[in-house]
């Protein structure tokens, strides 16, 4: 059977990823389709970890209390280091990490998407991905017979294997795979240490953290067998010997729900765009899973690429807007690579014969260098996400411009008494922090202009007039200037330059 469809844009994966542009797009009135090979859910969860620019971003969209109320950790770890960076000091009212498993997140994220409209099919596989000047021509293959699927844009969100990546021909560099872990989900006899995230150097570590339903996440290197490649199955055997070696117990690990193998490949797409196709997580982008940032990095894509790809298929984008997606992101991308490289030596080192001494006395030394307050920030911030700023729009621009604008409580004329509550829609967001009404009518269809009397002291917002707010929670201009007609002027070249023409 063939059938034949048209959407604005075609989204490959239903992961985190894909399933988050896909609302994100649907928010903004765009015609989107989510192709997904598995024909059910995946119940298994990778990922386990909402670090708090995820947490944050969920708040902005008005999604956060979907969330299932899973432990929060306000530390988490570098390179499983035993001084932890301490989340709670960050600026955030998300200050820790929500523990919950990846198959819970994309139910969430599915369950909105399909809310705003995104149309998801399940069981079928990207075979042939065409391009025109004008869009894409898809033919997908599944259960229910094959489907050709004509789209302005497709967007990879494929993983690490991403079929839409190597049908766009862009170059994915970078390492192979040296170092394997293990991982595995368990009913266990012998309780761990009820510790949220435990590590144990001796000098090999293990990751353990509580579960849903009973089970115990455990994470290892065994240095007996970190060299296996990751395409070998692991087995309930090995993976007991592994626990007992590194830890001297197996902890009565019984009934495994999950094994698997995980390496240290470590990736970055060349670019993110080709024409009018583009990439977006772990086909953008794969490493060794360290302080598990993979699933919040591809989150954090999704919302920075959904708005301007949405505005572009609305026709109100300025020119190069959608270009600033590789421009923003793909900097972010190579440092998360660059930080789990990082960590990955850390745990590799102590761990080789040869660099045995000199690994451990490089922990030592990050051990202490993590007890100095704004080394444990810079990392927790970098780790964390909320460190993420982009470069500023031109000369003369305001320090705000390009940092993420953390929630804070106003009071406004309308329902909202936070940032975060204005930003529900998807829209621009422009703030008159003096009382006065910013004229922003001519964008009303895109802009979200509101009156603010009172704010919560910030001292980043100092004198501080106007504040124009993306979509993505980051700011694209702040005004200190006292004249009103040249703050219009300014507003006016600021509006234009996001928002586009009125």
């Amino acid at each position: 059977m063939d059938l034949t469809g048209d959407t604005d844009v075609l989204v490959v994966g239903a992961g985190p990823t894909g399933l988050m542009l896909a609302a994100e797009l649907a928010l903004a009135g765009v015609r989107v389709t989510v192709a997904e090979r598995h024909a059910e859910p995946r119940r298994e969860s990778r990922a386990l970890s909402l670090h708090p620019r995820s947490r944050e971003l969920l708040d902005q969209r008005g999604i956060a209390d979907r969330l299932p109320a899973g432990p929060v950790a306000p530390v988490w770890h570098f390179g499983t280091l035993g001084t932890r960076l301490d989340f709670s000091a960050l600026d955030t009212r998300h200050g820790g990490t929500l523990v919950v498993g990846q198959a819970r997140i994309e139910a969430l994220l599915e369950a909105w998407a399909r809310e705003l409209g995104a149309e998801i099919l399940r069981g079928y596989k990207l075979v042939e991905l065409g391009r025109d000047a004008d869009g894409v021509d898809a033919r997908l293959s599944g259960g229910a017979g094959r489907r050709a699927v004509r789209a302005r844009w497709a967007v990879g969100c494929d993983g690490g294997r991403s079929a839409v990546r190597e049908a766009a021909g862009i170059a994915f560099p970078g390492s192979p795979e040296t170092l394997t872990g293990m991982l595995g989900d368990f009913a266990v006899t012998e309780p761990p240490p009820s510790s949220l995230l435990f590590a144990r150097e001796r000098p090999a570590g293990v990751l353990i953290v509580p579960m849903e339903g009973g089970l115990t996440r455990f994470a290892l290197v065994d240095p007996a067998r970190m060299r296996v490649p990751s395409r070998e199955p692991v087995t309930l055997e090995e993976f007991r010997a592994s626990l007992t070696a590194v830890c001297g117990t197996d902890f009565g690990v019984d009934r495994p729900h999950w094994l698997s193998r995980f390496g240290n490949a470590t990736r970055l797409a060349e670019r993110y765009r080709s024409g009018r196709v583009l990439l977006a997580g772990d086909a953008a982008h794969i490493h060794f899973p360290a302080a598990g940032q993979g699933l919040n990095t591809g989150l954090q894509d999704a919302v920075n690429l959904g708005w301007k790809l949405a505005a572009t298929v609305r026709g109100w984008a300025p020119p190069g807007l959608l270009d600033t997606y590789d421009a923003e992101r793909r900097p972010v991308g190579r440092a998360l690579a660059e930080n789990t490289e990082a960590q990955t030596l850390l745990i590799e080192l102590p761990l080789t014969e040869r660099y045995r001494r000199p690994g451990t006395a490089l922990r030592g030394l990050m051990n202490e260098l993590l007890g100095i307050e704004d080394v444990n920030r810079l990392l927790a911030e970098r780790v964390s996400a909320l460190g993420v700023a982009y470069p500023a729009p031109g000369p003369g621009a305001d320090p705000l411009a390009g940092r993420r604008m953390p929630d804070f409580g106003l009071t406004a004329a309308g329902p909202a008494d936070r940032l975060f509550a204005l930003l529900a829609d998807g829209r621009f967001v422009l703030l008159g922090l003096d009382g006065e009404h910013p004229a922003a009518e001519p964008w009303r269809d895109r802009v979200t202009g509101c009156a603010v009397t009172a704010h919560e002291r910030r001292a980043d917002l100092d004198g501080v007039r106007e504040l124009l707010i993306r979509p993505d929670g980051h700011v694209a201009w702040a005004s200190r200037t006292a004249d009103p007609r040249t703050r219009a002027k300014e507003r006016t070249a600021a509006l234009t330059a996001w928002a586009g023409l009125p």
